[in-house]
């Protein structure tokens, strides 16, 4: 018998995720220390379109320091989460939320991140947090590190290079199990884990001195093991100590076009899809995958692995895989020529059969039902969409209210071929909206990028006072929730 499959099936986890670095704020209140986002300055207007990560250099993050006092850091102070998130999460509940992803700040556990103690007053802030969200009937998704690496772990050992690091994440990872262990049911480990790749400061701690003979290649995969091992720890560690819960990996979700039928141009975006696979790979089958030794290979790449490192992926797979969806991309080989698509850090040709966001990223809702299905051809493991949104310029008019219909029309198309996904046979476990809260943007770190619901008042030069208020989007997906993705 043909099994019937429902748009969105019963117990469909609905919500809305964000990370600890861009609500929190509160960056010196607590026992915090500072982490890699502190001493990130906000991207000018002028340079959006030809945007570049930060990847600084030891000296640089030392004169970040500095000179505090004359520099703008955003994410020190998000949107004031840390005092507001009562507030915040009524609002959640109003708008019907089943669950809401947050991370942990790992520097307000452990402020320096090689401590053996941990920091109490850390522990007890998420405390009253994950209290509040079970209050409210809200299942809490806890990621363990979205960004948030301790900046003396990059400063004294150079971040994710350095073995050492993956024993104190290890340590964190299990500290927080330990003691939230009956408040969180779902974990996520490393939020886009293979984002590495694109920006090896953020994702992954590491200083541009730091590299050896400048190779930043082979930084980021040597780094990047040290990661997938940690995820392996951390994985073991929560079916050790909470075997009622469930613990995923989490990638950005990339799918890559060929810009022509020229099987070269084919190849190539093969190549590209690697780059999101590879991790999945590795978390999910328990070993590194076959096409990685050409690529290594050809690199000069040589990761160094110990001895127990087989056996530690091996033995701890994930029990889902998440991630985030944002655009596609258009790959080709070298000699093509066309444009590149602006504002994004992840694309190679620009896409004219797409729309862009204001930002310059390429919309396409169809291409997530593609990459779902892909995923789960690929795996056979529940999916689960902890990202999606649209950063975008809104107009507050002057009663008050915000029309943001380009928002609702971007959910929903999405939203649709989330529904289409699952049609075709995806086991979809849930969909958190990204920044259902305006929040301080990850690539820019200004606030006139907006994803949220509901709105901030706080502009990009952090005046404002910080009030919330209720956009169109808001009611919109407050129905949705409610008619469990019937009514779009």
């Amino acid at each position: 018998m043909t099994k019937q499959f429902t748009r969105f099936p019963e117990g469909f986890l609905w919500g809305g995720a964000t990370a600890a670095n861009q609500i929190e704020g509160a960056y010196n209140i607590g026992g915090k220390g500072l982490s890699n986002n502190d001493v990130i300055e906000r991207i000018k207007p002028e340079n959006r379109k030809k945007l570049e990560l930060p990847f600084p250099s030891t000296e640089e993050v030392r004169e970040a320091l500095r000179d505090e006092d004359n520099r703008h850091f955003p994410k020190r102070h998000g949107i004031d989460f840390y005092h507001r998130f009562k507030e915040d999460i009524a609002l959640f509940k109003e708008l019907g939320f089943k669950t809401f992803r947050i991370s942990i700040a790992w520097t307000r556990i452990f402020p320096s991140g090689d401590e053996q103690v941990p920091n109490e007053q850390g522990l007890a802030y998420y405390d009253e947090l994950l209290d509040e969200l079970v209050k409210n009937d809200i299942e809490p998704i806890v990621t363990l590190s979205h960004y948030e690496m301790p900046l003396h772990l990059s400063v004294e050992y150079g971040g994710w290079l350095n073995r050492k690091v993956v024993d104190y994440f290890a340590h964190y990872a299990e500290t927080v199990i330990t003691r939230y262990r009956h408040k969180v049911k779902y974990w996520v480990t490393f939020n886009e884990i293979n984002s590495i790749i694109m920006s090896p400061f953020i994702s992954g701690g590491i200083l541009r001195d730091k590299v050896k003979d400048g190779n930043v290649l082979q930084a980021t995969y040597q780094a990047a093991h040290h990661q997938l091992v940690a995820s392996a720890k951390a994985v073991e560690a929560c079916h050790r100590l909470a075997p009622q819960a469930q613990i995923g990996c989490m990638v950005l979700g990339m799918i890559n076009y060929p810009n022509t039928p020229h099987p070269e141009d084919v190849r190539s975006a093969l190549m590209d899809q690697h780059k999101t696979f590879f991790f999945t790979d590795v978390q999910v089958r328990g070993h590194y995958p076959f096409y990685m030794n050409r690529f290594f290979s050809e690199h000069n790449i040589r990761v160094e692995m110990l001895p127990e490192d087989a056996h530690l992926l091996k033995e701890n797979l994930v029990d889902f895989v998440s991630l985030s969806y944002y655009m596609s991309t258009v790959a080709a080989r070298t000699e093509s020529a066309g444009e590149k698509a602006a504002g994004n850090i992840l694309t190679n040709l620009k896409n004219p059969y797409l729309e862009a966001s204001d930002w310059g990223w390429q919309i396409d809702p169809v291409g997530l039902r593609t990459l779902l299905n892909m995923l789960y051809e690929r795996y056979e493991k529940p999916l689960f969409v902890v990202e999606n949104g649209l950063g975008a310029f809104d107009q507050v008019e002057e009663d008050g209210s915000i029309h943001d219909s380009y928002r609702i029309d971007y959910l929903k198309q999405h939203i649709e071929q989330m529904g289409e996904a699952i049609r075709d046979g995806v086991d979809l476990m849930g969909y958190t909206a990204w920044g259902p809260i305006d929040l301080v943007s990850f690539s820019t770190s200004e606030m006139s990028k907006r994803y949220g619901f509901i709105y901030v008042d706080l502009d990009d030069e952090g005046n404002g006072t910080l009030k919330r208020s209720k956009k169109d989007s808001f009611y919109w997906y407050q129905r949705v929730i409610e008619t469990n993705g019937e009514e779009l």
